[in-house]
């Protein structure tokens, strides 16, 4: 058998060991333009599997595919442009403190097929999934999550519609077996939602007293993350067939129990430490404005000292500008990156500061937070780093942004 993989990233790399390891002859093709790649002949190969920002042909296939083809155990699927990796983490810790045999793998990571050998029919797999992912799956998960849904990789989806019907082919094959679980309160998210005959169940639910206080006991804040928790509950109590009631009922305790001890993901709202009564966050996850308004009004009630900017992509940020200064809580912004100029267009200079470096922007944030709690010692106060923006201009990674963050403040 001879296997061609498009890509050498980590589904890249996974699959090469894969494929070797059951004995084909591989062959990696890497650092190839669009047009290069499509003119190539591979007549000769048995097998073509793209890397996930590769766009599909109907003669390749992809490592989710394969692994959705061959995967002997149900399947969690969850999409969406924010949360999913907390989601898939909550839904798998909660099986796991139920005693479920449970897999976490996709975009969270851990490439799928790397467990594939390893499942076994009684397991599970919770798949965390891009929209690069489910662009050409022609399977569907037997649990579908879509979460809210905002326009992300448009540089490399033919439009906003291409980006929400990938994602639609998360619940698209599904069976009146399956069951797909929506946001309500995001329009693409519905509609992406519509397709497949599963059962549809939408959230987030209100006006449930027993679900706020078992909500309560989360310890990673904002309302995002309790709506992340619902479409948690709902997938795992839709996995064991239960009503969601009868599903906290039963495992109230537990539920309580996951909840409490989840610390969330790294650089999606960390929780660094608290210092002469500032807490400080670390949210350098957020690569777009999006995830940055869910971070700011993730903290009601309190002041919020803001550390954001990075790469420039070249769009308006006039939207952005003005929902930052005007959400509630927010004192102060110390701006870096190549956006800092775009953000602090026509802003009262009092609102914001211009910093030439994360240790700069730190530094005052931190002197002008200490003063607010001095003299406002009732409310809380918090030193929020949440970018909105891409981290090339001056790290390497978000992963490395949110590390220098982390480290500074723990040096302080």
């Amino acid at each position: 058998m001879k296997v061609g993989i498009l890509g050498y990233g980590k589904e890249g790399q996974s699959a090469e060991k894969y494929f070797q390891k059951h004995g084909a002859k591989v062959q990696v093709f890497d650092k190839f333009t669009l047009s290069e790649i499509q003119a190539q002949d591979f007549s000769d190969f048995d097998l073509i599997l793209r890397s996930p920002s590769v766009h599909p042909r109907p003669d390749w296939t992809s490592s989710t595919r394969y692994f959705f083809d061959r995967c002997p155990c149900p399947i969690i699927g969850v999409t969406g442009t924010k949360g999913k990796g907390t989601t898939c983490s909550l839904i798998a810790a909660l099986l796991k403190t139920l005693g479920q045999s449970t897999y976490l793998v996709g975009n969270i990571g851990n490439p799928a097929i790397d467990v594939l050998d390893e499942l076994k029919t009684d397991d599970v797999v919770v798949y965390e999934m891009s929209s690069f992912q489910l662009w050409d799956l022609e399977k569907s998960p037997q649990i579908s999550v879509i979460l809210r849904i905002d326009p992300d990789h448009l540089n490399v989806h033919d439009s906003f519609e291409d980006y929400v019907q990938a994602k639609a082919n998360i619940c698209r094959y599904q069976t009146h077996k399956d069951c797909c679980i929506f946001y309500n309160n995001d329009s693409d998210s519905r509609t992406a939602a519509q397709y497949g005959n599963a059962k549809k169940i939408a959230y987030p639910i209100t006006d449930d007293k027993e679900l706020d206080k078992i909500l309560d006991s989360l310890n990673i804040p904002g309302q995002h993350n309790r709506d992340n928790a619902q479409a948690a509950l709902l997938a795992v109590s839709s996995f064991l067939r239960l009503d969601l009631q009868d599903f906290i009922t039963k495992y109230k305790t537990q539920i309580i129990t996951t909840f409490h001890n989840f610390q969330g993901l790294p650089h999606r709202l960390q929780f660094v430490r608290e210092l002469n009564s500032v807490q400080y966050y670390d949210d350098n996850f957020s690569s777009a404005f999006p995830a940055l308004d869910v971070a700011l009004a993730a903290f009601p009630g309190q002041t919020i000292f803001l550390i954001a900017g990075g790469q420039d992509r070249g769009m308006d940020h006039s939207p952005a500008r003005e929902r930052i200064f005007s959400a509630a809580g927010l004192k102060k912004a110390f701006l870096i990156g190549e956006t800092s100029r775009h953000l602090s267009k026509n802003v009262d200079t009092e609102r914001y500061q211009l910093c030439d470096s994360l240790p700069e922007a730190l530094n005052s944030a931190r002197q002008a937070a200490e003063i607010e709690a001095k003299m406002h010692p009732k409310t809380p106060v918090v030193i929020l780093m949440s970018p909105g923006a891409p981290s090339f201009d001056m790290f390497k990674n978000f992963a490395d942004r949110g590390d220098q963050f982390q480290t500074l403040v723990k040096e302080i």
